[in-house]
């Protein structure tokens, strides 16, 4: 296929030279009818090019197939057989793979390590979740994904399930063995869907961790507005093999998408596409370049986590080298005051970060200037710590206590009567939420689990200590909704 070419580019791009005036949405036509404050915001440009799908850059009948034909050159960049683009994030995405592999009521296996968006969709679907629980290692708090023996033990236990959900990497760049869940999953005639959302660049460089389509997995969704160049909310899920039918999945898909796509993230999508099967190994080769060079930089001023410190027998399966986490435990501040010290005194934002580390992301956009302004930053954060406040302690539970009761399916727990209770008196009680410490949305409870006072004191505590909880209804947590006794 010519991936010289952009479908959807080409076609905005035609649109502008015919000179199209629309009476159809959306309203701004084009921009002029934007305030003036707003453009000088925001751009023209960014106006001028978000146009509707159908009637705009393309016909009435979707004839020209411009959409279509993205979608297949994006298939191809990374050796799917097919592959669909949302407009609504890995979010959105990877609801559409669970209820396309699973019906309401039928069990699925899920990693336990899984985004928030996972327990929405099993909430929506009413799928029956069989929890996979991941690898826990007690030297840095954190979690990897689940090895393939818990998977094994898990299709034990549920040789009726549909399939699996894997989740990998994490949001600390560790990595599952795909290949031999995947392998582990068709044995016994199950579909393996791998929620690789950090994972968009993994196809165009052999020396970073296997992409799922080539490790075995019949559905992967990636978020290319993460590792990748897409615009925000740009997401692919993609397919290959026959287990799964793509007439379903796009059907799945319809009762999800929205009828009004960005063009905008569309466009960004096809434009990632094209840069990486051009550029993408030359730009990459720097990107690990660079995230090489922060790694031995800073390694005097903090402790760098790299990849013999979490791949290994019990621990993670590979890394991502792009992933740059930063344990602060040595310096005695906790990843929330690092997070605000170095937005407020140097403007360097970094998302993940909790209560002992951070974490700072290379991608193909990053160059010198960049990096050294990322060593700079960091270093005068390790030299300022000790004035900085104490990182508070929190109670972060014991692996075995991480692994709550399923008490009642989470879609039941949701919709369920409830009422909310003080925090100190939740313990024993069906949680009728999710709480999910943000980043990186882990749920520590979710609705149907039991919550236990291992959990409360974690809360508890972590919220003591700056963690972000978007999810609960009392954003305070001094109570928590929880289903209602008869």
């Amino acid at each position: 296929m010519d991936h010289g070419r952009a479908p959807v580019l080409e076609a905005i791009e035609r649109y502008h030279e015919r000179g199209h005036l629309p009476f159809i949405p959306p309203g701004h036509k084009q921009g002029r009818g934007v305030d003036p404050r707003v453009l000088d915001v925001l751009g023209a440009d960014v106006f001028r090019s978000d146009i509707i799908l159908m009637n705009g850059i393309d016909d009435r009948l979707m004839s020209q197939g411009v959409l279509a034909d993205a979608q297949r050159l994006m298939a191809d960049a990374v050796d799917a057989d097919h592959a669909f683009f949302s407009t609504c994030g890995s979010s959105l995405s990877v609801k559409t793979c669970l209820i396309t592999v699973a019906r309401p009521g039928q069990r699925m296996l899920v990693s336990r390590n899984a985004h928030k968006s996972v327990i929405a969709g099993l909430i929506i679907s009413g799928v029956d979740p069989v929890w996979v629980h991941p690898r826990w290692d007690a030297r840095w708090e954190w979690a990897y994904p689940p090895g393939a023996d818990a998977v094994a033990e898990a299709l034990d236990r549920a040789p009726d399930a549909a399939g699996m959900l894997l989740i990998t990497p994490t949001d600390y760049g560790t990595c599952a063995d795909i290949r031999s869940v995947a392998d582990l999953c068709h044995d016994r005639g199950k579909t393996l869907v791998v929620d690789e959302a950090w994972g968009a660049h993994l196809p165009f460089h052999p020396d970073l961790p296997a992409w799922a389509m080539d490790a075995g997995a019949d559905l992967c969704v990636t978020s290319v507005h993460k590792m990748g160049a897409g615009l925000e909310q740009g997401s692919v899920y993609h397919l290959r093999g026959d287990r799964v039918d793509p007439d379903v999945l796009r059907m799945r898909a319809d009762l999800l998408d929205t009828t009004s796509p960005s063009a905008l993230v569309h466009a960004g999508l096809d434009g990632w596409r094209r840069q990486m099967v051009e550029h993408g190994r030359e730009l990459l080769d720097r990107a690990l370049e660079l995230g090489a060079d922060v790694r031995e930089r800073l390694a005097d001023a903090v402790t760098v986590v790299g990849r013999d410190d979490v791949v290994g027998p019990g621990r993670a399966d590979d890394h991502d080298p792009l992933k740059i986490v930063l344990d602060l435990a040595g310096l005695g501040i906790s990843g929330y005051t690092a997070n605000e010290w170095l937005r407020e005194h140097h403007r360097v934002d970094v998302g993940l970060s909790d209560h002992r580390r951070i974490a700072a992301q290379i991608t193909v956009a990053d160059d010198r200037d960049t990096v050294d302004r990322l060593v700079a930053a960091v270093t005068d954060l390790a030299a300022h710590a000790p004035d900085l406040p104490r990182a508070a302690r929190v109670d972060v539970p014991d692996p075995g206590e991480l692994e709550l009761e399923q008490a009642v399916l989470p879609r039941e727990a949701f919709f369920a009567d409830a009422e909310h209770v003080p925090l100190e008196r939740a313990v024993g009680r069906v949680c009728a939420e999710t709480i999910s410490p943000y980043p990186p949305g882990v749920p520590a409870a979710l609705p149907g689990e039991v919550i236990t006072q291992p959990v409360v004191d974690y809360l508890r505590s972590g919220r003591e200590a700056g963690m972000y909880l978007p999810d609960p209804t009392d954003s305070d947590l001094e109570t928590v909704r929880v289903v209602a006794r008869p």
